[in-house]
């Protein structure tokens, strides 16, 4: 398996109802992989919220991924933050958090499958991780880098703009944890780019 072209960032507080049920409904929509992002929640709550997630992705072939490497069920992609350390025992898939050329340079070192970059434009969720890239940014910076994944503010009608520039795919959050049928709009952008 490689990176996503689209991967859904789940954020239970965003979401419109349960987070189990807006998954699935992404899923409808053709959602393909997850990274289970909430890491606030105790371990055993997010190992049987993972659990609800992986039966929505599993009749569609789809991927979890685990946010960061503690805890991950053996045998899960992770995604880690820009600060997480590289884990001694290398999981099948590894995505890294980006906001810039040095974070983006150890993500390649470090062989991540693939890396989010971000903030790709201005956002609530993405506050203090410096000003909007847009597509020059993502121009500058993806050379070299891991498959890369804009973040943070991408529309649908991003999409085309931001693989012009140099991004393998988009990772969604806001958007489709508030509708997740709007999935089926980023599905369709990538599909036509």
């Amino acid at each position: 398996m490689s990176a996503p072209r689209l991967l859904l960032v789940t954020d239970r507080t965003q979401a419109r109802g349960p987070l189990p049920e807006v998954v699935a409904a992404a899923v409808a929509a053709g959602a393909r992989a997850v990274w289970l992002r909430d890491r606030d929640l105790p371990l055993p709550e997010r190992r049987a919220l993972a659990a609800e997630l992986r039966a929505a992705l599993d009749p569609v072939g789809g991927l979890l991924v685990w946010g960061g490497a503690a805890g991950a069920p053996e045998g899960t992609a992770v995604h880690l933050t820009a600060a997480d350390p590289f884990p001694a025992v290398r999981p099948p898939l590894v995505g890294r958090s980006c906001h810039s050329a040095a974070e983006l340079a150890r993500a390649a070192a470090e062989g991540c499958d693939w890396a989010t970059l971000s903030p790709f434009a201005p956002t609530a969720s993405k506050p203090g991780y410096g000003p909007a890239l847009g597509t020059a940014g993502l121009a500058a910076l993806a050379p070299g880098a891991p498959p890369v994944l804009a973040l943070g503010g991408v529309r649908p009608g991003d999409v085309a703009g931001c693989l012009a520039a140099g991004a393998s795919g988009v990772a969604v959050m806001g958007p489709a944890m508030r509708d997740p049928a709007v999935v089926a709009a980023y599905c369709a952008a990538l599909a036509a780019a």
